[in-house]
C-alpha cells in the first residue's frame, strides 16, 4: 500500500499545451514531482520554472517504456498519477494508459466527448484499482459554492431564471488547429463551455431539457431547464459578440452569470482552482467519472442535435440578435 504521506509522483501528457503549466504550477504547490512529461511539440521550456529535472519525451513510445520501467522496477519508485492535458479527443486513450501503468489520472476537461466513453473506463477502474479524477474546477469557487448552498437552503417551489455568457476571443489559429476539428475537440460548447454546463448541473440539479438555438464554428446558444432553473446560454470564441464596454476597455473576455437578474461575481480566483483540485485529490475527494457523466450527456447532445426555433424567452439575447440579422 502507497504511504499518502510521502511525496507524489507525477507524469504529464500534454506538456506544451495551453493549460499545462497550471497543472505543473499545481503539482508544485502540492509538494509533489514531476519525474517525466510528453508532448509531440518541444516547445515546454515552461517545465524549467517548475521541474527542470523531469524527463520529457517527444515520442509516445519511448515515454510509455519509460513509465513502464519505473512501474514494473521494484526498486524505483513507480507513477502516482498521471495527468492528462493533452487534445480533447486523446483523453480517453492516455487516461487509459494512466490506469495501465498503474497510476492514478487526473484529466483536464472534458475527460471524454460521449457519454459512454465513461462506462468503458469505469470498466477499466474496476479492473485496474486504479482512480480517474476529472477538473472541475468551478465547483471549488468560493462564488459558486456559496451559490450552490444558497439554492439548497431556500428550496423554492419557483425556478430560477439564469442567464450565462461566456464569449472568449480567439484568433483565426484556433479554427485551423485541434479545437476547430468538432471530431478532436468537440466543437465550440464542449470545449470552452463544458466546465460551465457542469456547474449549472452542480448548482441547479438534474437535467429536464436541452434546447439548441444557434450553432456554428465560433458560437453556440441554447436553452437548458434544471430542476431548480431556466436557463439561457451564449458561448463565443468571436470578439464580434463582446459588449461595446468590453471592446472600449481593450477587454478579450466576457464573463457573465445572472441569477434573478443579479449578477455572481466569480471572474477572480480561477488561477488557483488547479491547485485546489490537486489538493483534493490528493486528499481523497477528487471528481470521478460519475460526477462528470451529466455535463458529457449535455454536450454530447448539444453537438448533434439539430438547432431548432426558439419558443417567447428562452432565447439569449445575444443569439436573439444574431438570429435576427440572419432571418
Amino acid at each position: 500500500m502507497k504511504n499518502m504521506a510521502e511525496t507524489k509522483n507525477f507524469a504529464l501528457i500534454g506538456a506544451a499545451g495551453y493549460i499545462a503549466p497550471r497543472h505543473m504550477r499545481a503539482i508544485a504547490d502540492t509538494g509533489s514531482n514531476l519525474v517525466a512529461a510528453y508532448d509531440p511539440n518541444d516547445s515546454v521550456g515552461i517545465i524549467d520554472s517548475y521541474f527542470p529535472g523531469a524527463y520529457f519525451f517527444t515520442e509516445f513510445e519511448r515515454f510509455d517504456r519509460y513509465v513502464d520501467k519505473l512501474h514494473r522496477d521494484g526498486q524505483v519508485r513507480g507513477i502516482d498519477y498521471i495527468s492528462v492535458c493533452s487534445p480533447n479527443y486523446l483523453h480517453d486513450s492516455h487516461v487509459r494508459f494512466a490506469l495501465r501503468s498503474g497510476a492514478d489520472a487526473i484529466c483536464e476537461k472534458p475527460l471524454v466527448l460521449n457519454p459512454w466513453n465513461i462506462d468503458g473506463l469505469a470498466s477499466m477502474e474496476a479492473d485496474t484499482g486504479q482512480k480517474i479524477n476529472t477538473i472541475l474546477q468551478l465547483r471549488l469557487h468560493p462564488a459558486i459554492i456559496a451559490l450552490h448552498d444558497k439554492v439548497q437552503k431556500e428550496q423554492r417551489n419557483t425556478k430560477y431564471d439564469v442567464q450565462l455568457t461566456y464569449i472568449t476571443s480567439r484568433g483565426r489559429w484556433y479554427l485551423q488547429s485541434w479545437k476547430g476539428d468538432i471530431k478532436k475537440s468537440g466543437g465550440v460548447a464542449t470545449n470552452i463551455g463544458v466546465h460551465f454546463f457542469d456547474m449549472l448541473h452542480y448548482i441547479f440539479g438534474g437535467l429536464q431539457e436541452n434546447r439548441v438555438h444557434l450553432l456554428t464554428e465560433e458560437k453556440a446558444a441554447g436553452y437548458l431547464e434544471y430542476e431548480n432553473a431556466r436557463v439561457r446560454w451564449f458561448l463565443s470564441i468571436d470578439s464580434a459578440d463582446l459588449p461595446r464596454e468590453r471592446v472600449e476597455q481593450g477587454q478579450r473576455t466576457y464573463r457573465s452569470i445572472t441569477v434573478d437578474g443579479s449578477e455572481i461575481e466569480f471572474s477572480g480566483g480561477f488561477t488557483e482552482l488547479h491547485t485546489k483540485s490537486y489538493q483534493e485529490i490528493l486528499a481523497g475527494r477528487g471528481f470521478g467519472l460519475e460526477e462528470v457523466r451529466a455535463s458529457i450527456d449535455i454536450v454530447s447532445t448539444i453537438r448533434t442535435a439539430a438547432t431548432a426555433a426558439s419558443r417567447g424567452g428562452q432565447v439569449h439575447p445575444f443569439a436573439a440578435r444574431l438570429l435576427t440579422n440572419t432571418n
